[in-house]
C-alpha cells in the first residue's frame, strides 16, 4: 500500500509527498488501516490531524460501513473522503460507453485487434515497418511534415479500464494505423500459422471495414478527446478541488455542445475517413440492416435513426447523466461551500454564511468562539480583496492561498487562511501513488528481484522525492553516516 501525505507549506503551496510503501497481509479495510497506523506512529503522526482522504473507488476502500473510510471516519470524524476524480472520469467514459450494445462490440473488437496484431513481436515489426512505408511515402509526396517531435513510432496497445487515457491513446492509435493494421491482418490471414489464427483476421476484416466500426471510432474518439486533456490536468500536484470540480462543469459543456452541434461534423468526419480507406459509405436514408433476425424492425427504421438518434444521441446522454452521478459529491453542500472560496470574478460566489457553516465541519479547527471570530474577519476579508488590485486577477484557491501569503494577508485573516488550507488538502487525485507504484518496475528490475520491503521503500523514497534529495551534499550524507556509530576511520 502506497501513502501519500498532501499539506500547504508556509509559503501557500500544496505539496504532496511519497510517505513510503506498507505491506499488509491483506486488502481487506482492517488490514490497510492497521498499515497506516504502523506508517504514521513510525513518523509521529496522527490519524487525528487528518482533514481529508482520497482513495480510488474500491469498495474496501469506500465501503460505508467495513471501509477503509468508514474506519478512518469512526477514529476521526473530520476526515472527509473525495473519491479520486481521475478514477472517476475513467468509469464513466469507459465502463458506462460499453453499456451500450455497439460501443461494447466495439472495444471488444479493439481487445481482439490488440491480441492478434499485437500479439507477437513479429506482427508488431511488421506493423512498423508497414507504417515506416507510408510514413517514408508521405514525406516523398509532401504530404507529411517533417520536423522536431513529427511522425513519432505508434504502436497498438492494449487498453486498460484502470490507466487513465488508456482507450483514448489506443484508439488514436488505431485511427493513425488503420491502414497498416488492414495490411497486417490481411497477411494473417493468408500466411496464419493455422486455421484459427487465419479465421480471426479475416473475421476482424469483415468487421473493421464496415462504416458502423469506423463511426463508434470516431464517436469514442471524440467522446474520449473531450476529457483527455481534464484527465491529464486532474492528475497534478498543485491542483485544488474548485478547479476539479470547475473542469468536470467544463467537460459535461462539451460534451453538450457535442450532442447539440456535433452531428454533422462527426458524419463528415467519418465519410472523409471512410473514403480514404476505401470503405462503403452508407446513405443515411437507406433502412438499417440489423444483424440478426431482427427483420421487422429494420424495416421501420433508417441509418439516420439509428446511428444519430440509438448511438450519437444514446452515448452522449448516458455520458452527461452518468458524470452527473458519479460526481455527486459536488453536489454535496460540503463541496459548495468551499466554491464560495473561489476568487474568480472578485469572489462572485462569495458566501459568508456557507462559509461559516463550513468551518463547522471542523470543530477541532474551529471552536464556538473562532466562529465568532471568522463572522468578523470575512465580512473585513471580502471588502479587502475586492478592493485590493493585487488579487483582481486571482484564479483558483491554489493562487489565493500563495497571494495571501506573499502578501502577508495571511496574518491578518489567520481564520479565513485556515479554512483555506483546509479546502486545499482535500485530495483530488491519486495520481502521486499512481506514479509510485509505476516507479516500482523501475526500482525493483529483474536484476534486484530479492529487494527487501524496507529497501525497495527507501530506494522508491530517494528516487520520487529526488527534487529534494538533490540538494542534500555528499558531505551531509557522510557527516551523517559518521555519527551512526563509532568507526575505525574518518570517511
Amino acid at each position: 500500500m502506497g501513502i501519500v501525505i498532501r499539506y500547504v507549506n508556509k509559503s501557500g503551496c500544496i505539496i504532496e509527498r511519497f510517505l513510503g510503501l506498507v505491506h499488509v497481509t491483506d486488502t481487506s479495510a482492517a488490514s490497510l488501516k492497521k498499515g497506516i497506523d504502523s506508517l504514521f506512529s513510525t513518523y509521529g503522526l496522527s490519524i487525528s490531524s487528518l482533514r481529508g482522504l482520497g482513495y480510488d473507488g474500491a469498495s474496501n476502500m469506500r465501503g460505508e460501513f467495513n471501509g477503509l473510510k468508514s474506519l478512518i471516519l469512526k477514529e476521526n470524524s473530520q476526515g472527509y473522503y473525495i473519491h479520486c476524480f481521475a478514477h472517476q472520469l475513467q468509469l464513466t467514459l469507459v465502463a458506462v460507453a460499453k453499456k451500450h450494445v455497439s460501443v461494447s462490440s466495439f472495444f471488444n473488437t479493439v481487445a481482439r485487434l490488440c491480441n492478434v496484431v499485437g500479439g507477437s513481436c513479429k506482427r508488431m515489426d511488421m506493423l512498423r515497418e508497414k507504417q515506416i512505408e507510408k510514413i517514408l511515402q508521405g514525406i516523398e509526396n509532401d504530404e507529411i511534415q517533417t520536423g522536431r517531435g513529427l511522425n513519432k513510432q505508434r504502436s497498438l496497445k492494449r487498453p486498460s479500464d484502470t490507466r487513465w487515457s488508456s482507450h483514448y491513446g489506443t484508439l488514436m492509435n488505431l485511427i493513425h494505423l488503420f491502414s497498416s493494421i488492414i495490411e497486417v491482418l490481411e497477411y494473417i490471414g493468408e500466411n496464419g500459422k493455422d486455421d484459427a489464427q487465419k479465421a480471426e483476421a479475416v473475421d476482424l476484416l469483415d468487421i473493421i471495414n464496415r462504416f458502423e466500426f469506423v463511426f463508434v471510432l470516431h464517436l469514442m474518439r471524440k467522446i474520449l478527446g473531450i476529457t483527455h486533456e481534464l484527465s491529464q490536468v486532474l492528475q497534478k500536484k498543485d491542483q485544488d478541488i474548485i478547479n476539479a470540480v470547475n473542469l468536470v462543469k467544463v467537460s459535461k459543456l462539451h460534451l453538450q455542445e457535442m450532442r447539440d452541434n456535433g452531428w454533422e461534423i462527426l458524419l463528415s468526419t467519418v465519410s472523409k475517413f471512410c473514403s480514404v480507406e476505401d470503405i462503403n459509405i452508407l446513405s443515411m436514408e437507406d433502412v438499417y440492416a440489423v444483424r440478426g433476425r431482427s427483420r421487422r424492425r429494420s424495416e421501420a427504421m433508417t441509418n439516420l435513426y439509428y446511428y444519430q438518434a440509438d448511438l450519437f444521441y444514446s452515448v452522449i446522454d448516458t455520458q452527461l447523466h452518468e458524470l452527473n452521478n458519479r460526481f455527486d459529491e459536488v453536489n454535496t453542500d460540503l463541496l459548495l461551500s468551499m466554491a464560495c472560496l473561489d476568487p474568480k470574478g472578485r469572489f462572485s460566489s462569495f458566501d459568508k454564511n456557507k462559509l461559516i457553516w463550513l468551518a463547522t465541519f471542523y470543530p477541532q479547527d474551529f471552536s464556538p468562539i473562532s466562529l465568532i471570530e471568522l463572522e468578523c474577519q470575512l465580512d473585513t476579508f471580502i471588502i479587502d480583496m475586492r478592493l485590493d488590485e493585487n488579487f483582481s486577477e486571482v484564479v483558483g484557491i491554489a493562487n489565493l492561498a500563495q497571494k495571501m501569503v506573499a502578501t502577508r494577508i495571511d496574518d491578518v485573516f489567520p481564520l479565513v487562511y485556515l479554512l483555506i488550507k483546509l479546502s486545499l488538502t482535500l485530495p483530488v487525485a491519486t495520481a502521486t501513488v499512481e506514479r509510485a507504484f509505476s516507479a516500482m518496475n523501475i526500482i525493483k528490475s529483474p536484476l534486484r528481484n530479492r529487494m527487501g520491503d524496507k529497501l525497495l521503500n527507501d530506494c522508491l523514497v530517494t528516487y520520487i522525492e529526488k527534487d529534494i534529495f538533490a540538494g542534500i551534499t555528499n558531505e551531509t550524507i557522510m557527516q551523517r553516516f559518521q555519527k551512526m556509530k563509532n568507526r575505525r576511520g574518518m570517511l
